[in-house]
């Protein structure tokens, strides 16, 4: 029997162990935190539970055919519940609006909003469509390394031969009036930690299927993802170890010959697999020199605050965005100035006004949290309370003013919390960012040599819980093909 070794236990690890394992491969998971998930995690305390994580799910039939092909059925552990609305928004003006995934109901909004922009938007939804067509048959389908085949060629007449390869930010601005909907599009490069003014209109593609496939919750919280996986290697034989760091891969003759961890102790394996940011893996071979990406390169981190609150809060949506005054400004300042935005768009989510089970009781759980420059340091205790105090007053101005007697419990994270505890650079959510095609496409390989691979947010296809998924399975596919006994 082959053997696999998983460095890091995040998402991607976690659905690669259990195709492995299915190909009756031993895998052993090593993890060097307490607990398994990665940045799918959880924190519970005083009867509050909290996601610490992903938010929302989007495409879940990747999900169920990562338990389809370990055996097993997504629905025995976790069930998916549709978000309608996904979010609500909020301007500084006033101006609020839902984002929905019903057609009927957006018309409506967008005809509110500003009639003139129906046609952009449909044509913005085209070109999204067109994008996510030739991304199944191509990007998300195999790794960049492997060679085209006939499905790739044909999936070519999907090409978007404009707008779909110019500016993020431009494109919209070249199909919508409105400053409310081209400031809610620019949102959503977010999503892989990036600016809409830096990143290329090949993003549209994560509105698109937002919109098309709807967003889903998972009641119990999305931790309950990881516990499935988690369970059904279990039952496969997949062996899991907490508090296991690993220092270093040996390899012999170019081939991986087994992981070290840092008490000394050496797991003999066929296969080594970084789950993590690809930038680790030049340290682990030993290479020398600098190995992490420079903070210019790094894509978002963030500012979290985890608050449970004594009372029920009716007036919250599941989901809400509340945008600052100047988005360029606030781009402009996380990126090129490197520093915590002096008014910060500020994202809430809720989940407890969706699932009771998640608070002792009355009560609501908040997840919130505003984008902040990947940087470990400074972080210190007035720095962190001056983000604080930033947040709080973005929130307060647009509505939502919180009082300290309504918070009952409250734990906040900093780029540093992240660094130190997902060993992500500067605290780094996605790796490098994704200003430009070659950053956006051009990925680190899932293939890294000979027994090494790569299965990661950091590497391709890139960040967010369908997209590791998806790195496994293309992982599981080379494996199979180049590791073969």
């Amino acid at each position: 029997m082959k053997t696999l070794v998983i460095i890091g236990s995040g998402l991607g690890a976690l659905g690669l162990a259990v195709r492995m394992a299915a190909m009756r491969w031993r895998v052993t998971v090593c993890e060097q935190g307490p607990s398994l998930g990665g940045k799918l995690n959880r924190w519970q305390q005083d009867g509050y539970t909290f996601d610490t994580g992903p938010s929302l799910i989007t495409m879940p039939w990747v999900f169920d055919e990562t338990f389809a092909a370990a055996g097993a059925r997504l629905g025995e552990f976790v069930q998916f519940q549709r978000l309608e609305p996904i979010a609500h928004y909020v301007y500084p003006d006033g101006i609020r609006l839902d984002w929905s995934s019903r057609l009927p109901v957006m018309l409506d909004t967008l005809k509110r909003i500003e009639p003139r922009d129906v046609d952009g938007f449909m044509r913005l939804l085209q070109l999204g469509a067109r994008l996510y067509e030739l991304s199944q048959e191509t990007f998300l389908r195999r790794a960049a390394s492997e060679p085209p085949d006939g499905r790739t060629f044909k999936a070519l007449r999907h090409l978007p031969l404009r707008y779909g390869w110019g500016n993020y930010d431009k494109t919209v601005r070249a199909h919508l009036r409105s400053p409310h909907l081209i400031q809610l599009f620019n949102r959503y490069p977010t999503y892989v930690g990036s600016s809409p003014y830096g990143c290329p209109a090949t993003l549209l593609v994560i509105p698109y299927i937002e919109f098309a496939f709807g967003g889903h919750y998972a009641p119990g919280g999305l931790y309950r993802i990881a516990e499935g996986l988690v369970q059904v290697g279990r039952g496969l034989g997949v062996e899991y170890r907490t508090g296991a760091s690993v220092e270093g891969i040996e390899r012999e003759r170019g081939a991986v010959r087994a992981v070290r961890l840092s008490g000394g102790e050496r797991i003999d394996c066929d296969v080594a697999c970084m789950n993590g940011d690809a930038s680790h893996l030049e340290r682990l071979l030993g290479h020398a020199g600098p190995s992490e990406a420079s903070p210019e390169e790094r894509s978002l981190s963030g500012f979290l605050l985890l608050r449970g609150l004594r009372r029920d809060g009716p007036e919250l949506a599941h989901h809400t965005v509340y945008f600052s005054q100047n988005y360029e400004r606030e781009f402009t300042q996380l990126f090129a100035e490197r520093r915590f935005p002096e008014d910060p768009t500020v994202y809430v989510n809720a989940p407890s006004r969706s699932d009771r089970s998640l608070v002792p009781g009355r009560g609501e759980t908040l997840f919130v949290m505003a984008n902040a420059a990947a940087d470990a340091g400074p972080w210190d205790k007035s720095h962190t309370a001056l983000a604080r105090e930033r947040v709080l007053a973005r929130l307060a101005a647009s509505g939502l003013a919180l009082s300290d007697d309504d918070i009952a419990i409250e734990q906040v994270w900093t780029p540093r919390t992240m660094a130190a505890r997902y060993a992500m650079p500067g605290g780094s959510i996605y790796g490098k960012h994704s200003h430009g095609f070659r950053r956006a496409f051009l990925r680190p390989g899932n293939r890294q040599g000979r027994g090494l691979y790569l299965v990661s947010g950091s590497g391709h296809p890139g960040g967010g819980t369908p997209m590791v998924l998806t790195s496994a399975k293309i992982t599981s596919e080379l494996i199979a093909k180049y590791e073969h006994a």
